[in-house]
């Protein structure tokens, strides 16, 4: 592929004013006030100026979501508000395309990754609407005759929605449409790195709103960035507050609203991990591997960070993923070129970041066996287009405990299955894992209460690529949140204990008499 042929910014930038213009947002917001950029990191260069919000107007957008929330939405009965999730789901499938060149114009994702990220968006609404018919309480069998006690769940308010750049449309969406249909109003601030994709989903999702007749106070976006952020973290009126970023944000942002008696659902750091046993199949090994450590240019939450192999294996391992590695360095480049795997890294402080690291990791007596550099940098100056890169460690130091949110994937060796599974577990994060074994037995053992100490955990596949289907979410340093499927629902709603007296008779619990 020819490498050095970079879209133009220009066309760039008429590209993302189409897709907006069709996804219903017919007009930019203009500088006014607090001035904001739309950035590519494809060429590095500013695509067009963009209103950003201040905390005065995000504190009026807590207000009129509040204000929606009591007066209209929490009312509103639970299948009805799954038609207007249906109907995004709808729209969405007319505009994956848009929203798929948005999210590659402003994350630098691969067109097929950016695709399948506005996928993910159709597939959570899918599952919202069915959940909207199945928030279920229980009944329980009361000890007083003449009673009975229950549970029902009920909407929680407004709930803030702060996002990363990574997943600019995805993590929204998992939020947004299981918080819409459990009765919650929505205010979001996406990264101010991707805010164009931001005004795109509510864009369409105000079409939708439109459409079912649903009030447009369901939903906000604040554009900007800490400070805004900040403004929906001491709220008090933001029931639940749902952040995805870095650990250090969670640990900023948690204290805050624990403060006010508010809620948190974190979604924090992954430096997330393989074990290969000596039984595994190579083949899937390597496929697995390179796909979940270089797609994204390594800036997932759930990129692999670390292959811990078995010795017996290990340098066959090694060979083969480095062979992989080499094939990758011709097919870094323009993410919407369909013969590219890695497009670049969404700043000049992810590339810092990984030279860093890899100088690091050799000073702890790791080899770069491959990838490293940076490519394109005459045809880009401001762009980051980097080579993955295959260190060989001889331990896990410091700098390999640490998640470097970049394409850099860590080679260990191991013995004994007790000594993988130390070396999986100790590091702060705890996300995503996986094992690679044909052995039951090792594979159960990984998968049980004394193997991975994380929220995923996978045999066979690698780290990244969940289903909507089930919970997202990890421990430790990772925040504890979960989203999208299984019972997430729960964080987006209260509980109420009922017990309802139909006997006519008044006995007390636990046998008490009085009066």
């Amino acid at each position: 592929m020819d490498t050095a042929a970079l879209p133009d910014t220009r066309d760039l930038a008429e590209r993302a004013r189409t897709a907006l213009a069709r996804c219903g947002v017919e007009r930019l917001r203009e500088p006014v006030g607090a001035a904001g950029v739309a950035r590519t990191p494809l060429t590095g260069q500013i695509l067009f100026p963009v209103e950003f919000d201040t905390p005065a107007s995000a504190e009026r957008a807590v207000t009129a979501a509040r204000d929606t929330f009591t007066t209209a939405w929490r009312d509103t009965p639970a299948p009805v508000r799954g038609r207007l999730v249906h109907r995004l789901g709808e729209l969405l499938r007319e505009h994956k395309e848009d929203l798929a060149a948005l999210v590659t114009v402003e994350a630098g994702k691969i067109h097929s990754e950016a695709l399948g990220e506005v996928q993910e968006m159709i597939d959570i609404c899918d599952f919202a609407v069915g959940l909207s018919r199945q928030l279920y309480g229980r009944t329980m069998p009361s000890e007083r005759p003449g009673h009975r006690l229950m549970e029902t769940w009920h909407p929680l308010g407004v709930v803030g929605v702060i996002t990363a750049f990574n997943f600019p449309v995805a993590v929204w969406s998992w939020n947004t449409c299981v918080a819409l249909v459990c009765g919650d109003t929505v205010v979001w601030k996406p990264s101010d790195t991707t805010p164009l994709t931001a005004l795109a989903c509510h864009g369409l999702l105000m079409r939708a709103a439109a459409d079912v007749g649903a009030p447009a106070g369901v939903h906000h976006v604040v554009l900007g960035g800490r400070e805004v952020g900040e403004a929906l973290v001491e709220d008090d009126r933001v029931a639940l507050l749902s952040a995805t970023g870095s650990v250090a944000m969670g640990q900023a942002v948690a204290p805050k609203v624990a403060a006010r008696m508010g809620r948190c659902l974190l979604e924090l750091g992954g430096n997330n991990a393989a074990v290969v046993a000596p039984s595994a199949d190579l083949d899937l090994v390597v496929r697995g591997s390179v796909f979940s450590a270089a797609g994204t240019a390594g800036q997932r939450c759930t990129t692999l960070r670390r292959l811990i192999v078995h010795e017996d294996v290990v340098e066959e391992v090694t060979d083969k993923v480095v062979d992989a590695y080499k094939q990758l360095r011709d097919r870094v480049g323009d993410p919407f070129d369909e013969e590219t795997l890695v497009g670049p890294l969404v700043s000049e402080r992810g590339y810092t970041a990984m030279r860093d690291a890899l100088s690091r990791a050799e000073a702890d007596g790791g080899e770069v066996l491959v990838g490293g550099g940076r490519r394109l940098e005459d045809e880009a100056e401001d762009a980051y287009y980097v080579e993955p890169a295959v260190v060989r460690m001889p331990a896990q130091s410091e700098v390999v405990r640490e998640e470097t949110f970049a394409p850099i994937l860590y080679v260990l060796s191991y013995r004994t299955f007790e000594e993988a599974v130390e070396l999986h577990n100790g590091v702060p994060q705890g996300l995503s894992s996986s094992i690679f074994t044909q052995d039951q037995a090792e594979a159960e053992r990984f998968l049980s209460a004394a193997g991975s100490d994380c929220g995923i955990v996978n045999v066979n596949i690698g780290t990244s690529g969940a289903e909507i289907g089930g919970a997202f979410g990890g421990e430790k340093d990772t925040g504890g949140g979960r989203e999208s499927g299984s019972d997430s629902w729960k964080a987006y709603m209260r509980r109420a204990t009922n017990t309802v007296n139909y006997g006519g008779e008044l006995p007390l619990a636990q046998g008490v008499r009085f009066l």
